[in-house]
């Protein structure tokens, strides 16, 4: 299957949409050449502004480029953009609902070489707390470059989460990313797993392995953590044996208690999270270690698809 880089098609997707487009400037946070930022500023200096290592700033700034009429991408690390510049994204992108679109990249455990203070496993949660804000969490880098045309056209504040490394490319190359759409990409009878991020990658690998023991899953991208689908979400649960959620995120505030708080009171099905339990990251050699050691990998939601069918004593 084919792998491409999330960062690199964020790069790419600002400098295509910067060529049509005039209105869209870009701000980074002294991370310009991991985020890939730095693809625009190659093509359109003008139009890009290295901050600092002041992300507040560059976000109080980005909201009032916005009101200026302009389309502003900020950029920097996840932990980084959730964590330093809540207040400004609070009072002065969400409240006045600015234009502005915010991007955290090496999001959840995906920056594995630098541990638990480069590594954002809360980010999303925190951000769909705050009113008026949209969360994205691309699958892929197809999905990453169709992302950057839908918000570009949104108007209002979005937080995107990219992941650092390459993963295998699920998003078809035809049709328009839509906001708030749940995208199915396997069919099943007997399970649902609804996935996020990299959990997409992770869920299609372990729906392939109950399929070989005859086990009927299918794999959901809900790569619109924010606002979440109610309607679809219990469409797709509708006639199935149990529900599984898989995020690369904690449990508190993530996609398994949105889905959760959605489907109480409209179905009795077991229900079974994949998630990282109340914990910070660790450095690591690698990505599948730290997706193994946090109970993300492959294995591990498909010991949660079995659990939850085990739990069932419908007919």
């Amino acid at each position: 299957m084919e792998l491409a880089n999330l960062r690199k098609a964020y790069g790419e997707a600002l400098v295509e949409a910067g060529g049509s487009n005039p209105d869209i400037v870009v701000l980074e946070a002294d991370l310009g050449k991991s985020t890939m930022s730095s693809m625009f500023k190659a093509a359109y200096p003008e139009r890009y502004f290295e901050m600092g290592i002041a992300e507040q700033n560059m976000t109080s700034t980005a909201a009032g480029l916005a009101l200026a009429g302009k389309i502003p991408f900020t950029g920097t690390f996840a932990v980084f953009a959730a964590g330093r510049a809540y207040d400004q994204i609070r009072c002065s992108a969400a409240i006045p609902r600015a234009n502005v679109k915010l991007v955290g990249s090496s999001c959840g455990l995906s920056d594995y070489g630098d541990g638990k203070t480069h590594q954002s496993v809360e980010d999303g949660n925190i951000i769909r707390a705050i009113p008026n804000m949209v969360v994205l969490n691309p699958a892929d880098a197809a999905e990453v470059k169709k992302m950057i045309s839908a918000v570009i056209k949104y108007r209002g504040p979005v937080y995107i989460r990219i992941n650092r490394n390459d993963l295998p490319v699920y998003t078809p190359a035809a049709g328009e990313y839509e906001i708030g759409k749940i995208y199915p990409l396997s069919e099943g009878r007997d399970a649902v797993i609804y996935a996020t991020g990299i959990m997409v990658r992770q869920a299609m690998e372990a729906a392939e392995r109950l399929r070989a023991e005859g086990i009927g899953v299918q794999v959901l991208n809900v790569s619109t953590l924010k606002p979440l689908a109610a309607a679809e979400v219990r469409n797709y649960a509708a006639g199935k044996r149990a529900v599984v959620t898989a995020e690369e995120a904690v449990k508190s505030g993530g996609l398994g208690e949105a889905v959760a708080s959605i489907l109480i009171g409209h179905c009795s099905l077991p229900f079974e999270q994949v998630a990282i339990d109340d914990a910070f990251g660790t450095s690591a050699q690698d990505y599948g270690e730290l997706l193994d050691r946090y109970g993300l990998s492959p294995g591990h939601v498909y010991r949660a698809v079995k659990r939850a069918l085990g739990a069932y004593r419908g007919a």
